[in-house]
């Protein structure tokens, strides 16, 4: 069966004003449906088709740009606004909470070498928060819409929460203040969630 663009569960105006409503509609509505639309007919009449974007993505021929520049795209947005949530968002607490902490001695520490990875990031790509085998996270960044589930990218383990710097996830509130808008985003963090993938994760 084809991949589907999924709903946001939200309206496009409930993380504002965080990330505003136009930024929401365009980067859902077009840049995460591109993406379905191109990964879709990148995966047509291949071997690839009816496989999970999770096994397409751990086992991809890196120099398949289609699957993995829409793969990645589909990916990559399909967890970004699962992590966002303006109703249930929660705390960090818990073993997540204990993890961070172990991992960059305080949740401060994290956020800031969260924000330093998307701040840092040259052009386009994503900042994550990755879980390692054996449960231990760590930080990195992405270029384009490369991810840490494929082989050979930056910090490897499954990514847990991700950030996106392209232009057009902040450009029209933010214009070039990609810090602000790195700022913004803890505001709308669904902890709730970044934990669930936590859990199923390490």
């Amino acid at each position: 069966m084809a991949f589907q663009l999924p709903e946001l569960g939200y309206a496009y105006d409930a993380l504002a004003p965080h990330i505003d409503a136009r930024t929401m509609e365009i980067h859902h509505s077009k840049h995460h449906n591109g993406y379905t639309t191109k990964l879709n007919g990148a995966i047509a009449g291949t071997d690839l088709e009816g496989k999970s974007i999770e096994d397409i993505l751990t086992n991809l021929d890196m120099s398949n740009s289609g699957v993995r520049n829409n793969g990645g795209g589909f990916y990559n947005h399909s967890l970004f606004w699962t992590v966002m949530n303006p109703n249930d968002k929660g705390i960090l607490n818990g073993e997540l909470k204990e993890t961070i902490e172990a991992a960059f001695g305080s949740k401060e520490a994290f956020m800031d070498a969260f924000s330093n990875a998307a701040a840092t990031q040259f052009g386009s790509g994503w900042a994550w928060l990755c879980v390692l085998p054996g449960g231990k996270v760590e930080v990195c960044a992405t270029p384009n819409q490369d991810n840490p589930l494929m082989p050979g990218v930056t910090c490897g383990g499954t990514p847990i929460l991700g950030l996106d710097v392209w232009e057009h996830a902040y450009y029209l509130n933010y214009q070039n203040r990609r810090p602000d808008y790195i700022t913004a985003f803890f505001n709308v963090i669904n902890w709730n969630e970044v934990a669930k993938r936590y859990a199923a994760a390490k």
